[in-house]
């Protein structure tokens, strides 16, 4: 009977042992596919904050770089159209001064005899400013008598500030070669080739 007892007592021990150890595995076992699994999930959770920061990074770097390009071309337009401003003083000085020479009668007088050759050029006049009319009357009057003979009135508009315009047909058409024009003309003139010689240099 004590051997039974004693076998009774090994077989218990033997058993609680063996279902500790089971308890245990289970426990280690459910404890590693715990781990594991949140070892995935902050894996997961990692990889999608750096994929985020990543992407947050490029956006970043391209939006400076598309700030940076757009700043450029604000700079180069500004650059350009101050150039066209400059240009267009620059142009309108010269004219001016050209138009309050000497040399300003003999030009009047020219650009009428070349119009004055032309079969619609009929009832001619040319008309100034009130203050050159009034410093170049004679001398204009007696150079395209000369040169013409007859026919070329000479009319004042208190309105021009410099320059001239001939006036066909009685007023019907009129060329116009007002200080304004010609600096007009001559910036849309030059204005493209200064725009070229830029991008050149580029």
């Amino acid at each position: 009977m004590e051997i039974q007892l004693q076998e009774l007592i090994e077989q218990i021990k033997k058993d609680g042992v063996t279902a500790a150890e089971d308890k245990a595995a289970a426990i280690i076992n459910g404890a590693e596919v715990q781990a594991a699994r949140i070892i995935s999930e902050a894996k997961s959770q990692a990889d999608k904050m750096i994929a985020d920061a990543k992407a947050e990074t490029e956006r970043t770097v391209k939006s400076g770089e598309d700030a940076l390009r757009q700043a450029g071309r604000n700079l180069l337009i500004s650059f350009r159209e101050s150039v066209a401003k400059e240009l267009t003083a620059l142009v309108g000085k010269n004219v001016n001064a050209v138009y309050t020479s000497d040399d300003f009668a003999s030009l009047i007088v020219h650009a009428v005899s070349n119009w004055a050759g032309k079969p619609e050029a009929d009832d001619l006049a040319v008309i100034l400013g009130s203050d050159d009319l009034a410093k170049m009357e004679n001398t204009l009057l007696c150079a395209l008598k000369a040169k013409l003979g007859e026919g070329v009135t000479l009319k004042a508009n208190d309105r021009m500030d410099g320059g001239f315009r001939i006036a066909v047909n009685n007023g019907a058409v009129y060329y116009d070669y007002s200080a304004e024009a010609v600096t007009e003309l001559l910036s849309a003139y030059l204005s493209p080739r200064v725009t070229a010689l830029l991008k050149e240099a580029e």
